[in-house]
């Protein structure tokens, strides 16, 4: 049994030096510093220190796309002397894979849903028996690296059950023949 959670692609090891960016602000008092993206003396009264190096807001940028990075609270990855946002990164140095419930390629920057070590596109991540959807939060069941849902997880078992023990065969047909008859005669 498990619940489902939404992670990225990426096992933790591959992110070998993620910094965040908690984006310190520092008082700017005493030494001027100069800015490690354009090289001029921030005279803002607060300075931006990532890398443990300063920064004006605006200069610290992903080395792909440009997007800013200077956000209080964002989080920036470093790899080969490159500063980057998650998509890039993720793009460059992630760890591509394939679906377990339709064998096609997952990019390395989108969003999964994992079962023990199998990785699944969200779409994917559904019951093999019913095809019901889980919602973050659902329980779901992996049974022969089968996804399964809670009615289908136990339904299995029921037939499971009934296999091992004839006899529990034979009384759940008397059950429901005996169902039956008092459907009928009310």
């Amino acid at each position: 049994m498990g619940h489902t959670t939404v992670t990225p692609n990426t096992p933790a090891t591959t992110i070998q030096s993620s910094i965040s960016a908690t984006a310190n602000l520092v008082a700017a008092t005493g030494l001027a510093k100069d800015c490690a993206g354009c090289g001029k003396r921030i005279t803002e009264r607060f300075l931006l220190k990532a890398l443990d190096i300063f920064w004006h807001e605006d200069c610290l940028k992903c080395g792909c796309c440009d997007c800013r990075l200077g956000e209080v609270g964002s989080t920036l990855y470093t790899k080969a002397n490159l500063i980057l946002c998650k998509r890039d990164y993720l793009r460059l140095f992630g760890t591509t894979g394939y679906c377990a419930a339709c064998n096609k390629v997952i990019p390395a920057f989108e969003m999964v849903m994992r079962a023990k070590n199998n990785v699944y596109h969200l779409e994917c991540f559904a019951c093999q028996q019913c095809n019901h959807r889980f919602c973050v939060g659902d329980r779901f069941y992996l049974c022969d690296n089968k996804i399964l849902c809670e009615y289908d997880y136990e339904e299995r078992l029921v037939f499971a059950s009934m296999a091992c023990n004839p006899s529990s065969l034979a009384h759940i047909r008397r059950q429901v023949s005996n169902l039956q008859v008092k459907s009928k005669y009310p």
